[in-house]
């Protein structure tokens, strides 16, 4: 067991270390993997102690600094609001590192598992021990460049691991500001913030670590899963998708209304759990059309000089975005957008893009099919909620999906006849409120969790511990040379399996 890092006095959050390496940039990503597994396995397993210090000192990192980073993530976008940006790169990124420090002194402890008291007493035990895997490599996203690389760095190292982290190269302020204080809380042989000085994040997905994480588009998601599948290092993938919303008939439509003008606006619909697009009753489409606009009006008095207006990040998301709406027009959907007067949208240089309802949307626009991830919100009526199913099931499994309206049996078929990573009833994004709850999705939309004891499930290892005091040799019954007594034995047991699946069987009738 490794000794806690030794700590200075300064801010009330600040803990530094002694840095090997000033910054990560002074080594390639090559060295840096072998600084951090020669490390691993010179210190061994870290103690508790040296894991909490670990995640306190990845909060106080952000904490510290969490004035310049969102002025980072500002200048990265273009015009993000601060209060978004403290609210989810950084306060955001705490809930979930205060769950790993509660927890990971018990989560650690090796498990003792339930047994049969006649194998106890014959003299056979067994126990799972939570071992970390290594080294950890985190590819993130730009849309909440810190929120997901911070949180399961804070995983990784509840786990156990040291961590190398590629943050997206179209958020380089933002990192450059993790990357410039980094070594004053870590050495390089526990956590490495890498830049573009060391390549793509291609480069980073050749590496050969312990477990690869990534967050980011289907596309590149199936990228970086071949690249590790090539070293044979495990992956999780938290992709995205088009979000689902259901509204149901019981729903009040003026709620339901607001609510999902809202969510599709949050960091201009630039979010994984995003609503992509919304089901409503046929004879309520007008109502809840008319609503979502006007809440958009009463939030918007303008876009264009809004600084609480999130931009799209970069010139190609814009002009995706736009090309997605132009084609659905074109091919005969309606176009409803929030332009407040005198200002002229969509507008390139600031890449901002007026809030958007469309309706009229059918099959062969590109719209149905790719992720907007923008601020636009699709809105189909339905008649029957099988029409609604029917649709979401013959697309990709999404990240999550939506439910409008009360807890009831339809919420339950909904659930039953889809799949989705996970479902919020009410409200955007619940799911990540509580730690307790797994973060991620199914299919296309990702494969593998983490959050709260998930997260620490998944960069570890639950190693098998076995230990025998048995007369009998386990060895000598399964190998050569087999005799009458072994042929009885096999015999008796294959009744008796036969006998208890003839009797399950009986009790499903």
């Amino acid at each position: 067991m490794t000794k806690p890092a030794p700590t200075t006095t300064g801010s009330a959050h600040a803990a530094t270390v002694t840095p090997l390496h000033r910054s990560a940039d002074e080594r390639s990503l090559t060295e840096l993997l072998d600084l951090q597994r020669a490390a691993f396995l010179r210190d061994g397993i870290p103690d508790a102690a040296t894991r909490i210090s670990r995640i306190n000192r990845l909060s106080s990192l952000l904490l510290d600094h969490a004035e310049e980073i969102a002025e980072a993530l500002d200048a990265d976008f273009g015009t993000r609001p601060r209060d978004l940006s403290i609210a989810t790169d950084v306060a955001g990124c705490m809930i979930d590192l205060a769950h790993q420090r509660k927890h990971v002194r018990s989560w650690m402890k090796t498990e003792k598992v339930a047994k049969a008291k006649a194998m106890g007493l014959a003299g056979f035990s067994q126990r799972i021990r939570h071992d970390p895997l290594g080294v950890v490599g985190i590819i993130g996203p730009w849309n909440f460049p810190l929120q997901l690389t911070v949180v399961p760095a804070g995983s990784a190292f509840a786990a156990g691991n040291r961590v190398m982290m590629r943050p997206s190269s179209a958020t380089a302020r933002t990192t450059a500001v993790l990357a410039k204080y980094a070594p004053n809380y870590f050495s390089l042989e526990e956590f490495a913030v890498l830049t573009s000085a060391h390549g793509s994040g291609s480069d980073f997905a050749k590496l050969k670590v312990d477990h690869m994480f990534f967050t980011g588009s289907p596309e590149v998601g199936a990228s970086v899963a071949a690249e590790a599948g090539k070293n044979l290092v495990p992956v999780t993938l938290e992709l995205g998708g088009k979000n689902p919303a259901v509204v149901d008939v019981d729903a009040d439509i003026d709620v339901a209304a607001k609510r999902l003008a809202d969510a599709r606006m949050v960091n201009s619909g630039q979010v994984c759990l995003c609503p992509d697009y919304a089901f409503v009753p046929e004879d309520k489409l007008g109502q809840f059309t008319d609503r979502v606009m006007a809440r958009w009006r009463e939030n918007y008095s303008s876009v264009l000089h809004n600084d609480q207006f999130t931009s799209t990040i970069n010139e190609k998301n814009y002009t995706r975005i736009v090309g997605l709406i132009d084609d659905a027009v074109s091919l005969g959907a309606t176009k409803q957008q929030l332009i407040p007067a005198g200002e002229k949208l969509p507008d390139a240089a600031s890449r901002k893009i007026p809030p958007t309802l469309l309706t009229g949307v059918s099959a062969g626009m590109k719209i149905e099919e790719d992720e907007v991830f923008g601020p636009v919100l699709t809105v189909y009526p339905y008649r029957d909620l099988g029409e609604a199913i029917s649709h979401i099931t013959s697309h990709s499994h999404p990240l999550t999906m939506y439910w409008y309206g009360p807890d009831n049996d339809r919420y339950e078929a909904l659930q039953d006849a889809t799949r989705s990573g996970s479902v919020n009833g009410n409200d955007f994004a619940l799911n990540l409120l509580s730690a307790e709850l797994p973060f991620g999705g199914v299919g296309a939309s990702g494969m593998g969790s983490y959050h709260g004891k998930f997260g620490f499930a998944t960069f570890s290892h639950a190693r098998a511990v076995t230990h025998s005091r048995m007369p009998l040799s386990f060895a000598e019954l399964m190998s050569a040379p087999f005799r009458k007594r072994d042929t009885r034995s096999t015999n008796i047991q294959l009744a008796m399996w036969r006998l208890i699946t003839r009797r399950a069987s009986k009790k499903i009738r």
